[in-house]
C-alpha cells in the first residue's frame, strides 16, 4: 500500500493508487524526451533552477518538517534540520558542478594528438530508488548532482513516504526545471524491473536494505547498466583509553539515537577498551536512560516513533532473541503501552556470536556494547561485520588514528566524531554496504559518461 500512516499513531491519513503501467511508459518517455533538451542547458541556467529550489526550501521548511514528521515519525527539529541541509546541499552543487565536471587535459604529445582530453558527458534518465529515514536528504543528494550534471530523474520513493516524493517533484518544477526533469513515480516494488528494464532508463541508484540493492544490482547487470548501491551499515564506534570520555558518551548517544535510530550511518556497536569500559558505559546508559521518548512534535522529545510497525517487530525480535541466549540489558529493551510504533533506547552488552544481533543491522535506538583488549581486538571485532559503510574511533593517540585509518573497513573513517554526510565528501561503503559514491565531485560524476577525446592534426 502506498499511503501515509502516522507512525506516532498507526492512523492511516491518506493513500494512494499505483501508477498503472501505461502512465508509468508515459513518463518514462517524457524524462527521455525532456533529457535530449536538457541535456543542452547550460551550467548557469541548472544553477540558477537549483538555487531556486534552496530558496522554496528554506522559505517552506516549517510545512516540509511537520510532512515529513507526521510521515516518519522523526522528530520535528530533526525534519527541519534535513530540509536545510538539503538547500544547503543544492547550493554546493549549483555553485561547484562546472568545475567538478571539467574536462581534464591529457598529455596530446604522448598520444600523438593536437589535442587530447577527457570529457563528462549525462547518462539520460536516471531512476532513484529512495528510503523512508531521510526522505528528502536521501533523494537530494542524488537529484542535486544529477540533474546540475544534465540528467534527469525518476524517483520510486518509498511506499511510506509518499507527499514527500511527491513534494519533491513540485519543488523543483516550481523551482523552475522544465517538465519532464525530475517525476516521482508511485509504483510498488513490484514495479521497478519494468522501468530498469526500459531501454530509455539508462542508469540506476538505489538507497535501502540488502535485498532490494541485490536486485537491482542484478536486473541492472543483465541489462548491462550502471549502479550506485548504498546499503545497510553496522557501524563500529570504537572507544581508546585515550579519548575524552564524557564527548564519546555525549557524541555516542546522538550517534546511536539519530533519527530514531533508524540511519545506515549510525553508530551500532561499541566497542570499547577494557580500562576505560567500566566508565564509558556508565556514562553511556545514563545519557540513554536520560532521553526523552514521545510525540516527534513536541520540542521536547529526543526520540520519537519507529518508522513502521514492521519495523519495531524486528527490532523486538533481534533484542528478545539476544536475551534469550544470554546478553543483558543495561536500559530499555521492551516497548512501552499505549499508540505508535515507540521503541525505547537499549543498550545491550555480553553479546556473542551465536546471537543474530551480532551481524545483523538494528534500525531502531539499540546500542550494542562490546569489550575488547586492545587495539587489535578492537579493529578485528569492528571488521567481523558483512557491512562496511561508517566507522568512528576515539583516541587521542597519533599511532593509534592511523591505525584505524588504514585497518577499519569502512567507507568511510571518522577520528573522535561521529559519522555524517557532508556535500563536500564523498559518501558510501564497501562490503555488503553496496558501491559507488555519492556526494562531492565523485558523486556528480557517477552519473557521467567519461569521453576521451583524441583530436589529430
Amino acid at each position: 500500500m502506498i499511503a501515509t500512516i502516522n507512525p506516532a499513531t498507526g492512523e492511516t491519513i491518506k493513500t494512494f493508487e499505483a501508477a498503472d503501467p501505461s502512465e508509468v511508459t508515459s513518463r518514462i518517455a517524457r524524462a527521455h524526451d525532456r533529457w535530449l533538451s536538457y541535456r543542452t542547458t547550460s551550467f548557469e541556467q541548472r544553477a540558477t533552477w537549483l538555487r531556486a529550489a534552496a530558496d522554496l526550501l528554506d522559505a517552506e521548511v516549517d510545512d516540509v518538517g511537520r510532512l515529513m514528521t507526521t510521515e516518519m515519525g522523526k522528530t520535528l527539529a530533526s525534519a527541519k534540520a534535513e530540509v536545510g541541509k538539503c538547500a544547503k546541499g543544492m547550493r554546493y552543487y549549483a555553485e561547484h558542478s562546472e568545475s567538478l565536471l571539467a574536462d581534464e587535459p591529457a598529455d596530446a604529445g604522448a598520444v600523438g594528438a593536437v589535442q587530447a582530453y577527457a570529457t563528462y558527458q549525462p547518462l539520460g534518465v536516471v531512476l532513484a530508488v529512495m528510503p523512508w529515514n531521510f526522505p528528502l536528504w536521501q533523494v537530494v543528494r542524488f537529484a542535486a548532482p544529477a540533474l546540475m550534471a544534465g540528467n534527469v530523474g525518476l524517483l520510486k520513493h518509498a511506499s511510506n513516504v509518499p507527499q514527500t516524493a511527491l513534494y519533491l517533484e513540485d519543488v523543483l518544477r516550481r523551482a523552475g526545471f522544465p517538465e519532464g526533469c525530475f517525476q516521482t513515480l508511485l509504483i510498488s516494488s513490484g514495479q521497478v524491473e519494468a522501468v530498469l528494464r526500459d531501454p530509455r532508463v539508462a542508469a540506476a541508484t538505489l538507497t535501502g536494505s540488502e535485498p532490494a540493492g541485490r536486485s537491482v544490482a542484478a536486473i541492472c547487470g543483465d541489462e548491462v547498466k550502471h549502479t550506485v548501491l548504498e546499503l545497510g551499515g553496522s557501524d563500529p564506534f570504537v572507544v581508546m583509553p585515550s579519548a575524552d570520555l564524557d564527548k564519546a558518551a555525549q557524541v555516542a548517544v546522538t550517534a546511536r539515537v539519530q533519527n530514531n535510530g533508524q540511519s545506515c550511518i549510525a553508530a551500532k556497536r561499541f566497542i570499547v577498551h577494557t580500562d576505560v569500559y567500566d566508565s564509558f558505559a556508565e556514562k553511556f546508559v545514563a545519557r540513554m536512560k536520560a532521553l526523552k521518548v514521545g510525540d516527534p512534535f513536541d520540542s521536547a522529545t529526543d526520540v520519537g516513533p519507529l518508522a513502521t510497525e514492521q519495523g519495531r517487530v524486528d527490532v523486538e525480535k533481534l533484542v528478545e532473541e539476544a536475551v534469550g541466549k544470554g546478553a543483558t540489558v543495561l536500559c530499555g529493551g521492551s516497548r512501552a503501552d499505549g499508540p505508535g510504533w515507540y521503541y525505547p533506547p537499549t543498550v545491550i552488552a555480553d553479546i556473542t556470536e551465536d546471537m543474530p544481533l551480532y551481524r545483523e543491522e538494528v534500525f531502531g535506538p539499540v546500542a550494542s556494547l562490546y569489550r575488547v583488549a586492545d587495539i587489535e581486538e578492537a579493529i578485528a571485532v569492528a571488521n567481523d561485520s558483512p557491512f562496511g559503510l561508517g566507522s568512528n574511533a576515539w583516541t587521542s593517540d597519533p599511532d593509534e588514528q592511523k591505525r584505524f585509518v588504514n585497518d577499519l573497513e569502512a567507507g568511510q573513517v571518522f577520528i573522535n566524531g561521529m559519522t555524517i554526510s557532508y556535500p563536500e565528501l564523498p559518501f558510501g561503503g564497501v562490503k555488503r554496504s553496496g558501491y559507488g559514491r555519492e556526494l562531492s565531485g565523485h558523486g556528480i560524476r557517477e552519473f557521467c559518461n567519461l569521453k576521451t577525446v583524441w583530436v589529430g592534426a
